[in-house]
């Protein structure tokens, strides 16, 4: 069935809803969503380190399209999942930072599906505060969640239920599968805390990678010498890195503390894996340049652990759709909230518009529709995901949106159309972790950062970045200074300013967002939990 012909069967079904539910042939989409999963880190992607293989993943992008330039709006988890649910830059969804909330009353596509004919599904981490909005079914975690044990929250109630979230997450969705409403077609969101910090693997990866030296970064030990805003960074694998929650090396009752969560088998099973590397470093601790390299190796390890259970249940829920021979008519999304730091400018978390947090993965596979082991090298951005699976429904957002559909890409082998955007936009708002509020554009070549509130008189004489992406893609060296450069500093500027007015982008935009009427507390369930 083509675009046109659901569109008139959707038309049809207004006056005879009978006709949807014996014939919507309209595919099912499945989402599947992890938290600080960069493109670094899935080996079909082929960037970066030589580092472990993630069958599951390449198995996605063989049988779909990899995008190769997916790239986030504000690399931060609840404003990202913002955009990602409505469409819409930051400052016009409504969250911009951390402590955000999703209006209820906002338009999102799980909504505009449900509406037209689709049962709709969330599972796992949600981190908007609001309880889900436009779901038959939803099961979330209470605030970032917990890695092992954790509490869910439901229309029915919360439960706390034993395993790693990474599994557990997983099993629920395959449970709904098997029960949902077979007579309409379905949208199910599948969502991961892996890996986020502090990355806490389950049992069934913790004794990966034990006797792998993983190679490092050139910029490792990055001087920061001419971009004076990153020199003052607070996510930082040498200082910020805290040695027992986030590297697992415990001294006196540290443990307790940092596995309270875990069942005694739990936590006799974690401290078995590290007691021989910890006795050993405690013995002799390493100082200086071993000593981040040494945190650098425990940090990969643990970050990628958790990575190969996300890739291992990506593989259960491919299989999953094998058995229930749904395959063939169901589009599976795969794409993570930003890009994150391996040790790249020694650095690990997000948040900057520097390349590796700035580019997200995303994964597209639709039998039939999509060309098998294809790239696609346009410029997207997850503003985009919502326009893209309306209109894989035969759907469009009923709501102004700042992203457009993918599927002239995905239809098309992934060729880039004549008239695709050329510039993308970023702007991050929060200000944690030691990072300045900015805003960027990136081109195909370029990439110009301003620096929105600058801290320090060195920050505000060093107001703008610019990067020659073909020949510094790390971006090591900010070209704003220099007199060869002028011209293009002068109509990347021009560029900026452009790209900022096209999306309305103000302080009044932002500032009224955030504090919208609509936004009251009688609306909101909070799911956070003091503990």
């Amino acid at each position: 069935m083509n675009t046109l012909q659901t569109r008139i069967l959707i038309a049809l079904c207004l006056f005879s809803p009978q006709l949807l539910k014996a014939d919507d042939s309209r595919p099912n989409i499945v989402f599947l969503f992890s938290d600080d999963l960069t493109t670094q880190a899935i080996s079909a992607y082929k960037y970066g380190l030589e580092l472990p293989p993630t069958p599951n993943f390449d198995r996605l992008a063989n049988g779909g399209m990899l995008f190769e330039n997916s790239f986030c709006g504000n690399s931060l988890c609840t404003p990202s999942r913002a955009s990602v649910m409505t469409g819409l830059h930051s400052h016009k969804n409504g969250i911009v930072n951390l402590s955000g909330a999703l209006d209820p009353q906002r338009p999102s596509w799980p909504k505009t599906l449900h509406r037209n004919g689709y049962t709709t599904a969330v599972f796992g981490k949600w981190h908007m505060k609001t309880k889900p909005n436009g779901f038959d079914d939803w099961e979330v975690f209470s605030g970032q969640g917990s890695y092992y044990n954790p509490e869910l929250f439901s229309a029915k109630g919360s439960r706390r239920v034993e395993g790693h979230s990474t599994d557990i997450v997983t099993d629920i969705a395959l449970d709904w599968l098997d029960v949902r409403d077979k007579s309409k077609p379905f949208a199910v969101m599948i969502q991961h805390k892996a890996p986020h910090r502090n990355w806490k693997p389950s049992l069934k990866e913790l004794e990966l990678y034990r006797d792998i030296t993983f190679p490092e970064p050139a910029s490792l030990f990055d001087n920061y010498q001419s971009r004076v805003a990153a020199a003052n960074h607070k996510m930082g694998i040498d200082q910020h890195m805290r040695m027992a929650s986030d590297l697992m090396l415990f001294k006196g009752d540290e443990a307790q503390k940092v596995l309270s969560r875990f069942t005694p088998e739990q936590r006799k099973a974690y401290l078995a894996a590290f007691e021989k590397e910890n006795t050993e470093f405690l013995a002799d601790p390493p100082t200086g340049k071993a000593l981040v390299r040494w945190k650098y190796q425990r940090y990969m390890k643990n970050y990628l652990r958790c990575i190969a259970g996300v890739d291992r249940n990506v593989g259960r829920v491919l299989d999953k759709l094998d058995e229930l021979k749904l395959t063939q008519n169901t589009i599976v999304v795969y794409c993570a909230d930003q890009g994150f730091y391996l040790g790249e400018h020694g650095w690990f978390d997000k948040r900057w518009a520097y390349e590796e947090s700035l580019r997200m993965p995303l994964i597209v596979r639709w039998p039939g529709k999509v060309k098998a082991g294809s790239r696609c090298a346009a410029m997207v951005q997850n503003i985009d995901y919502a326009s893209t699976l309306l209109d894989v429904a035969g759907l469009k957002p009923d709501w102004q949106v700042h992203g457009v559909s993918l599927m002239p890409l995905l239809l098309n082998g992934g060729v880039t159309p004549a008239d695709w955007r050329k510039t993308i936009y970023y702007r991050y708002i929060d200000g944690g972790h030691g990072v300045p509020q900015h805003s960027a554009i990136r081109t195909a070549d370029y990439k110009l950062l301003h620096f929105d509130s600058p801290r320090n008189a060195a920050e505000k004489a060093s107001l703008w970045e610019l990067f020659d992406l073909n020949n510094d893609p790390q971006e090591m060296s900010n070209l704003a200074g220099h007199a060869r450069y002028a011209n293009k500093l002068n109509e990347m500027k021009k560029l900026f300013w452009q790209t900022r007015t096209f999306y309305d982008d103000t302080e009044e935009s932002v500032w009224t967002n955030r504090r919208s009427k609509q936004y009251s507390p009688e609306d909101y369930i909070r799911l956070r939990r003091r503990r």
